[in-house]
């Protein structure tokens, strides 16, 4: 479980590609703190850490991840926000993530507002029952709260400090993120489903 309050930006800097897999070596400040067998969220995305190295660390992810997030797209130098899991005793600072990835959302839209962005993404239209005006979605491992709600569309606001300490500062019209919509929100749409 996370909290969507990303940490620190890590750096590809290896991939590796063993059949349908692909492992990454990550260069971050949160290497000298991880483990293996350690759950880390990279961009919103679950992945198990598996050999830390000085300053890197490597993870893989399976063809099913691939398919279903942005990750198919990282290569050298791709920046990822990093989140370590959530622990009992601390606060939650966001909402309960649980770095597993609905789907991917397209950037069709940067306005810079003085002092503060607003992202908007479009994403497919079968999610459109979870997301909500106010509500709680992580994009690339961030919890934010959604506005300008359509059946295919959403806006969030950045602010200053998340704008400098995550990849949203190299996040353009075009780019895929990672979505994972809010879980409760998940559970009442499947309650009222087999409700009907």
């Amino acid at each position: 479980m996370f909290t969507g309050i990303v940490e620190n930006t890590g750096v590809i800097k290896e991939l590796i590609v063993t059949g349908g897999n692909t492992s990454f070596w990550i260069e971050s400040a949160l290497a000298g703190e991880l483990r293996v067998d350690q759950s880390l969220s990279h961009n919103g995305v679950c992945l198990t850490v598996e050999e830390v190295k000085g300053a890197r660390h490597q993870v893989t992810a399976i063809a099913e991840t691939l398919s279903k997030t942005n990750l198919s797209s990282w290569k050298p130098e791709t920046i990822v926000n990093l989140e370590r899991c959530m622990q009992l005793n601390g606060r939650l600072d966001g909402h309960i993530v649980q770095g597993h990835v609905d789907c991917t959302a397209q950037c069709t839209q940067v306005v810079e507002k003085a002092g503060s962005w607003e992202f908007s993404f479009t994403f497919p239209q079968q999610f459109a029952a979870l997301v909500i005006e106010k509500g709680s979605v992580t994009v690339n491992g961030i919890s934010l709260t959604c506005f300008n709600i359509t059946d295919d569309q959403f806006t969030v606001a950045i602010i200053p400090y998340t704008f400098e300490h995550t990849n949203m500062n190299g996040l353009a019209k075009g780019d895929t993120v990672n979505i994972e919509w809010d879980l409760i929100g998940k559970y009442v749409a499947r309650i009222a489903k087999l409700n009907k």
